[in-house]
């Protein structure tokens, strides 16, 4: 079935980015990176003028409540790998460290808050574990337990951060686990400090927002090798850890490195207003869906008068369209949510905390920094779509919009993850798509095909080379990286060529506010002097999410990764049956579509009748068709060869494909 390929392939976007304990930092061999030019030193040394440094509330508010961390922060894994590494950060990070001039200053203030790692008391009864991972992991402290909101990416980090709240906290068991929305930083550690067994038995409630197990599980599925492999750019997944390189993600520091689990939830909150108790402590839920993830809500703790926002307010201006690739989020039903939130619980909030960065305590202060998150992205949409109604292009947009000084100079807005830039393409993109209206761009020429029509029209490759570098010493990194693209596409054996792109994208990199967009120009850079790493993107898939997937998301998938030119002018039909779950589903071959409903095929071909466990199993790697057949685990009826032959139709995608080069 090919079923091992098929899910490092569909698993590697929730994987993000976990790539980067996997690859060699510093191995010999690389090509050297350089230091910043002139402009970007003065380009950065512009950043220390213009935004106010001398604020310092928020570090303030980073270390209050610090309770203890461990000298050390690396967490391994069973076999004994670093899957989470603080320490390679803080060997050039630190908070008596000015930024260098090869990182914006503002980037590398938020790197330094990013490093502030440990147990912290919120407020009575609330304690986050703050730089274990990209997220953060909380613990609510109940008559007899815990509650425990968002358990981070990987059971090895969930679990260092629940044994560092023992050690000092005492030990107490966990009731509850909540997930505030679907992303796979506020699930994917549970299994470090939940046993399955006591979520069966009833002893420990998984509480999620309706939608959760769909969304997590569907999500990156169908698009997940593409956004995988975009991942590794968003996430600087193969840059070095020093000034250079990988310096924050922006949420925070980076992701850690083990495999995501997932147990399914055993309360779906429906509805704003919902009210769930575990042992003691009250939860009032206020449902975002269709914010920052699809399904997501936040927490209000009456008892507490502590405001749980998960992922809808951080401090920073977050993704409107996410750059590793995802569907457009809608700001304007963000800022209505955020506008609500508000409404219902800003009389009386003392405190606010939320899944990434520190928290905010005082009323009048929360419900100020409310107001500049929801305008933020009430500002994005109404601005861009102003725009876009007068004629603009989202490419214009961009250059076109910019922020009120009262936004501008907000720290908690800044653009260390989503930017204005990218934000307003996305508004502009969610209400008009790709197309600018222009007929030019209607059935425009791809970069193959264009670049070398542009190379000669700039007089040839060593002409544009020589322009090009006149371009570079005039300081115009973003034209030159216009003009060496078509001569890298026009012809990749160019390494000169390769090399100035390559110095751009550096400069453009070491000047950049957001983390994801440092990362990206970074890691462009990298592969542009060292070529596409060729490396296994994920060692093992998560069975957690196996076992998740429904049969229908299973045949969405199948249908993406059928090729049309081993099945044209074929029909057939299959059908499958699953035994444990007792569902029926056909499968249509037909105009080369696979076409998929739950219910059988009349006068199917064949028909494959196996347990949803068993096809887990297969994709796992643990067994094949053939040896199911052959054990009876399987059973094929009809036509087994057009069984064989659908199989056969599949692709498996080449997760390192070249994006910086043709």
């Amino acid at each position: 079935m090919n079923a091992p390929k098929f899910c490092r392939n569909f698993l590697v976007a929730l994987m993000m980015g976990m790539l980067a304990a996997s690859l060699a930092f510093g191995q010999a061999g690389l090509a050297p990176t350089k230091g910043a030019t002139s402009a970007t030193q003065a380009a950065n040394a512009q950043v220390l003028k213009s935004l106010p440094f001398s604020d310092r509330q928020d570090f303030e508010n980073a270390q209050k409540g610090f309770i203890a961390t461990p000298k050390t922060l690396t967490i391994r894994d069973a076999k004994g790998k670093a899957i989470w590494d603080l320490e390679a950060y803080k060997a050039y990070i630190g908070l008596d460290k000015p930024a260098p001039d090869t990182v914006n200053p503002s980037l590398w203030r938020n790197a330094q808050l990013g490093l502030l790692n440990g147990l912290f008391r919120v407020t009575d009864g609330i304690y986050q574990v703050r730089g274990y991972d990209l997220s953060n992991i909380t613990f609510i402290k109940t008559k007899s337990g815990w509650i425990v909101f968002d358990p981070l990416i990987s059971p090895e980090t969930a679990k260092a951060a629940f044994d560092l709240v023992t050690e000092h906290l005492g030990k107490r068991p966990i009731h509850a686990v909540v997930y505030s929305h679907s992303h796979a930083d506020h699930y994917g550690g549970v299994r470090g400090i939940v046993d399955e067994a006591d979520v069966k038995s009833g002893k420990v409630k998984i509480i999620a927002p309706e939608g959760f197990t769909e969304h997590a599980v569907s999500e990156n599925v169908i698009a997940g090798n593409a956004m995988g492999r975009r991942a590794v750019y968003m996430f600087g997944a193969v840059l070095p850890r020093n000034a250079r390189g990988g310096v924050t993600g922006g949420l925070g520091i980076t992701t850690s490195s083990g495999s995501p689990s997932l147990i399914l939830p055993t309360l779906d909150v429906e509805k704003t207003g919902q009210v769930v108790e575990v042992d003691g402590v009250k939860m009032v839920f206020q449902m975002t869906p269709g914010t920052e993830a699809p399904a997501e809500m936040n927490t209000w703790f009456p008892q507490f008068k502590a405001l749980w926002m998960a992922e809808n307010t951080t401090n920073t201006m977050h993704n409107v369209l996410t750059l590793r690739g995802a569907q457009v989020r809608d700001p304007l039903k963000w800022a209505s949510y955020i506008d609500e939130t508000i409404d219902l619980y800003g009389k009386e909030v003392e405190v606010k905390f939320q899944s990434h960065h520190w928290p905010q305590w005082g009323r009048d202060g929360i419900i100020s920094y409310f107001g500049k998150q929801r305008d933020i992205y009430k500002y994005t949409h109404d601005q861009s779509v102003r725009l876009m109604n007068m004629g603009y292009t989202g490419e214009e947009i961009s250059e076109i919009i910019k922020l009120p000084a009262s936004l501008e100079n907000d720290w908690s807005i800044r653009g260390y993850y989503g930017t204005l830039r990218h934000n307003s393409r996305a508004v502009y993109q969610r209400y008009m798509g790709w197309y600018t209206g222009n007929p030019s761009d209607l059935n425009n020429l791809p970069p193959e095909m264009v670049a070398p029509r542009y190379v000669k029209a700039m007089g040839g490759e060593a002409e544009a080379l020589r322009k090009g570098r006149e371009s570079f010493k005039e300081n115009d990194y973003r034209w030159v990286a216009e003009m060496m693209k078509h001569v890298v596409f026009a012809n990749p054996a160019n390494q000169e060529a390769k090399n100035l792109l390559a110095d751009a994208l550096e400069q453009l990199g070491y000047q950049a506010e957001s983390g994801p967009w440092r990362s990206v120009y970074l890691q462009g850079a990298f592969e542009l002097r060292n070529g596409v790493p060729n490396v296994q993107a994920a060692a093992s898939a998560t069975p957690d999410t196996i076992r998740a997937m429904t049969p229908s998301m299973l045949f969405d998938y199948f249908a993406v990764r059928l090729n049309p030119e081993k099945v044209e002018g074929k029909k057939y039909a299959i059908n499958a049956v699953f035994t444990d779950v007792g569902e029926t589903h056909g499968l249509r071959v037909e105009n080369s579509v696979l076409n998929h409903a739950p219910k059988a095929v009349a006068g199917a071909d064949a028909t494959i009748t196996l347990s949803k466990a068993v096809l887990n199993d297969i994709q796992l790697g643990k067994t094949t068709l053939d040896k199911a057949v052959a054990d009876g685990s399987a059973k094929i009826d009809g036509n087994a060869a057009i069984v064989s032959d659908f199989l056969a139709s599949m692709d498996s995608f080449k997760f390192w494909f070249n994006i910086v080069t043709p």
